[in-house]
């Protein structure tokens, strides 16, 4: 069956949720298809989500990485949405909090059932911090194929970025095909076509039947 081409230009907010106790509520985790992005604070989460969908502030930029710590979503279609994580590791929360959403973070992974793929932003100059590492982990482990992206590409010339992406992709090369590297810069769109065609992939997952595709269609 031919895959329909999804429109990331059309997402729209849809909710804010505080926790994952309430997405739940909100949208129960076995309805449709979720694609979530993930990343530290100052990774570049807001500005690579404005710019695949080529909308200013679709998500908030912030000068004080980490400031908004809530659950957004954008809705594609009635079916097929957009999660915006709350950037981890940010340095002006207390620890007790940080704990809580890392265990959070890990539950959003292993029990949400409509999660198609997660995009994991690392600022390429910062790549595989610890965190980073757990969420890639925790993904992988729920059978979640991941897509690293290494963000703010143009901060480095073309070679040390060359560099960057092929120690990524054999830090990670035990993962096997779960996980793709790919450089992204949204001031200069590097790397737009082919993440879209990577989210465009994960909005038609293989674990649906074709009658269950065909009414994602409709």
């Amino acid at each position: 069956m031919t895959e329909s081409r999804i429109d990331f230009r059309r997402a729209k907010f849809l909710i804010s949720a505080p926790d994952i106790a309430h997405l739940d509520q909100y949208l129960p985790g076995d309805l449709g298809i979720e694609i979530a992005f993930a990343g530290r604070s100052n990774a570049g989460k807001s500005s690579a989500l404005n710019a695949l969908t080529e909308q200013k502030s679709l998500a908030r930029t912030s000068k004080t990485p980490g400031r908004t710590q809530l659950i957004n979503v954008f809705e594609l279609d009635e079916q097929r949405r957009l999660v915006d994580l709350p950037g981890y590791g940010f340095a002006q929360v207390p620890l007790a909090m940080k704990h809580k959403w890392q265990q959070a973070l890990g539950e959003y992974l292993q029990k949400r059932a409509c999660l198609s793929g997660v995009v994991v932003l690392m600022d390429i100059r910062h790549p595989l911090k610890d965190l980073d590492m757990q969420m890639i982990e925790w993904a992988v482990a729920s059978e979640i194929p991941v897509l690293a992206l290494l963000t703010k590409s143009d901060k480095l010339a073309q070679s040390a970025k060359m560099k960057t992406v092929n120690e990524v992709r054999k830090a990670l090369v035990d993962f096997g095909d779960w996980v793709q590297v790919e450089p992204f810069s949204s001031l200069k769109g590097t790397g737009k076509p082919k993440v879209l065609n990577i989210l465009n992939e994960w909005c038609h997952p293989q674990w649906l039947t074709e009658e269950e595709q065909a009414s994602l269609e409709e």
